[in-house]
Order: C-alpha cells, then sequence, then structure tokens
C-alpha cells in the first residue's frame, strides 16, 4: 500500500508541553506522561470533542492534538482555562514534589495535512502547525509560567484571538489576554498571552481605535505638553492677565488675593484685578 500525503484540512490546533520535563527521572516522566494523557482526555471531553473528531500525536514531553473544526473554539476555550487547571490542582496536591506538572498550552488554527510513512508514527505537515509550535517554544510564554503560581499558562494565535476571544464570548474575556510579539527562529509571531505579561516582555503600541472613548486614542498628549484647542474654539488674541495692588498666590486651581471674583467656566480677554488709576481718577476692577 503507497501512502501519500493527504490534501490539507482546516483543524483547530492544541498544543500541550510539560515544563522541566527532560530533569525528571525515567520514572517520573513516565508518570507525567500519563497524566498528561488524562488531563488532555478530560478537557475533550469536557468540550465534547468524540474520538473521532480528534487526532492525537505524542511528543514524549507534550501533545499535538488536532480538533474537528465543527468543534467551536470557544468551547475549547473554556475547557483550557477551566479543567485543566482543575485537573492541575488535583494532581499536584497528591503529587510528590519530584512529580508536580505545569503546563504551557497554545491554541491556533490552520491547514494541516498527513505525509503518513510505512512503519511510522505521525507525519503531520503544515506551515500554520510550524507556527503554533513556535508560539509553544516563545519566551515569553515559558517565563510567563515560570513567574506564576498557576499550574499552567495559556497563549493563542492571532486568528484565534481575533476571530474568538476579542469578541467576548461567554467565559472569555478579553481584557484579560495581553499581546506579545515573539521571534523565534527567525520568525516574528504575534501571541496573545492569557494574564499579564511577563516583564520585560516587548509589546507593539495598539493603534487607537476609531471613535472610542475612554482612551488617549489618536489625540494623545505627552506628558508635559499642552492639549491642542479644539475645533471651532476660538483663536487667541493675546490676552493678558494684569493683577494691580493685593497679594496674589496662584496654587492649583486656586487663586487667593484681594481680587473680584470671577465665576463661569471660560474667561476670555484681558482679566483686570485690583485698581486700575488713569489720569484724575480712579476705577476699582
Amino acid at each position: 500500500m503507497t501512502l501519500v500525503l493527504t490534501e490539507p484540512v482546516n483543524r483547530t490546533i492544541l498544543l500541550l508541553d510539560i515544563e522541566d520535563f527532560s530533569r525528571r527521572d525515567d520514572v517520573v516522566q513516565a508518570c507525567l506522561r500519563r497524566e498528561l494523557h488524562n488531563v488532555a482526555e478530560d478537557s475533550l471531553a469536557a468540550a465534547g470533542v468524540e474520538r473521532n473528531m480528534q487526532y492525537r500525536e505524542d511528543r514524549g514531553d507534550g501533545l499535538i492534538v488536532l480538533v474537528s473544526a465543527d468543534i467551536p473554539k470557544t468551547v475549547l476555550l473554556r475547557a483550557l482555562l477551566t479543567t485543566i487547571p482543575d485537573a492541575l490542582c488535583q494532581y499536584n496536591r497528591l503529587a510528590s514534589s519530584s512529580a508536580q506538572m505545569r503546563l504551557r498550552m497554545v491554541l491556533a488554527a490552520g491547514e494541516v495535512a498527513f505525509d503518513p510513512k510505512q512503519g511510522t508514527v505521525g507525519g503531520l505537515v503544515g506551515h500554520d502547525l510550524n507556527q503554533s509550535c513556535r508560539l509553544l517554544d516563545a519566551d515569553a510564554l515559558r517565563e510567563a509560567l515560570a513567574r506564576r503560581e498557576a499550574d499552567c499558562v495559556l497563549g493563542v494565535s492571532a486568528p484565534v484571538y481575533e476571530g474568538v476571544v476579542r469578541h467576548g464570548h461567554r467565559g472569555l474575556r478579553p481584557e484579560e489576554f495581553h499581546h506579545a510579539a515573539v521571534s523565534v527562529k527567525k520568525d516574528r509571531l504575534d501571541l496573545w498571552l492569557h494574564g499579564s505579561l511577563p516583564d520585560g516582555t516587548t509589546t507593539p503600541v495598539p493603534e487607537p481605535a476609531s471613535g472610542g472613548h475612554g482612551g488617549r486614542g489618536a489625540h494623545e498628549v505627552a506628558a508635559g505638553q499642552s492639549p491642542a484647542a479644539p475645533a471651532g474654539a476660538p483663536a487667541s488674541s493675546g490676552a493678558a492677565f494684569a493683577f494691580n495692588g493685593g497679594t496674589v498666590s496662584v496654587g492649583g486651581s486656586q487663586v487667593n488675593g484681594g481680587q473680584t471674583g470671577v465665576s463661569g467656566g471660560h474667561v476670555s480677554g484681558d482679566v483686570i484685578m485690583g485698581t486700575v488709576r488713569h489720569e484724575g481718577r480712579s476705577e476699582q476692577a
């Protein structure tokens, strides 16, 4: 029988990797691998992924899971954010210190083909899969897990964030995901990390939302600079303030001293406080 490359199909790509796997001895590694499969089984079942809707490839210290595009990514994300953390917590409560398990997780999507070879296992092919694996290896994801007390950390690809996460579906909070520009093997990739970013992680300044409120946006004013006058405001005609007599102290938004009170939200023109003396007479301002 001749095995040939299949046509690429769209799949949701789930990648799991055990932290510090190679530092453990063989017995502990075997224990961790068994538990990893249990965790994956439970989370996929919670998301309603049946056996005929998934493909799993054992990577030793991790798993590649391809899920049918018929399974909503929202359901998978909720399982990754709830079922897996709970399962790891229960396992680690009973496991010895040498057998503690913490996971890096990536959820992405793309075109994947199968290139089987006689007598071998595996054979996945696809640019999207390669990019997803590079996200899993990103320093930002590794450092986030290393610096947190949580047992796992989740990153999603840009298409998953833009197409699913940012819309705020049930159980998904876009504000909890933070963008990181990562470089892996000469590629620059966009990773959206659940939870806070590690210190020193570089993130490009997001473009201002058009017509939005609550941010500085396109009219952002740098510290120490005065904002430009709003459109339609009268041009300045060189108004002056004259303080004649009395002691004037200006602090914050308060003016103290011998002056007549001025009320109102906007004062323009020449403002004179004190006594103005003209020839032969005086006027009280």
